[in-house]
């Protein structure tokens, strides 16, 4: 189950693409002898629980070029990596307060060749700048991490998708969204993906 498990559910990328979705496995198994970037028990579910998991976001919005994301609380790439793969003409922000966590962000973009992506080491509390959309997988609990992020969010529209959070998450959390006073959307992965790992697992779209 390599990267072939990409192009099930994404059969347009170019050879390109594919190129650099077949690198990650080899970059990150390098990485991971070194550095504990990815669960040692996952590392054999790369594709299924890491890059197609990201990728989870592009089932429901195909951001326009030029647009700016912010991947909050990156860890090791995701889903901002992937993304940045897939959507070559967005640019990507990726933050993390690690350090060696953006090393090796850092040297995955340079394996990959990636142009449209940046790292920074960095709390989420210090930035100001605007993006049309903010991704993250489950860093901290949500009403948390919608009061950290919300600021970061350009009021002006330049994707068809309402701009906001996009937020991968998995299990119960009925109680943390009731807490919002924001709109919102959920959608179910497992309704793009048949993979059983899907099963539980959401993105949540909350928006301006």
């Amino acid at each position: 189950m390599k990267v072939e498990l990409i192009l099930k559910y994404f059969p347009g990328i170019t050879e390109k693409q594919i190129g650099q979705f077949d690198d990650m496995e080899r970059i990150y198994s390098d990485w991971n002898s070194k550095v504990n970037v990815i669960s040692r028990k996952d590392f054999g579910f790369f594709y299924e629980r890491h890059v197609l998991h990201s990728l989870g976001i592009a089932k429901i919005i195909r951001f326009a070029d030029g647009i700016k994301i912010l991947d909050a609380g990156t860890g090791g790439g995701f889903p901002g990596i992937p993304l940045a793969v897939l959507f070559p003409k967005a640019n990507f922000h990726l933050v993390d307060s690690i350090g060696k966590k953006i090393k090796v962000v850092e040297d995955v973009n340079r394996q990959l060749g990636l142009i449209n992506s940046t790292c920074e080491q960095n709390r989420l509390d210090n930035l100001s700048d605007k993006y049309d959309f903010i991704v993250s997988r489950a860093v901290t609990a949500l009403p948390d991490f919608i009061d950290l992020t919300w600021k970061l969010i350009s009021p002006i529209q330049r994707n068809t998708t309402k701009n906001g959070i996009l937020y991968l998450k998995g299990g119960e959390f009925n109680k943390e969204l009731k807490s919002l006073n924001k709109s919102y959307q959920i959608y179910n992965l497992n309704l793009f993906f048949e993979e059983p790992y899907f099963e539980t697992k959401k993105l949540i779209h909350i928006y301006r």
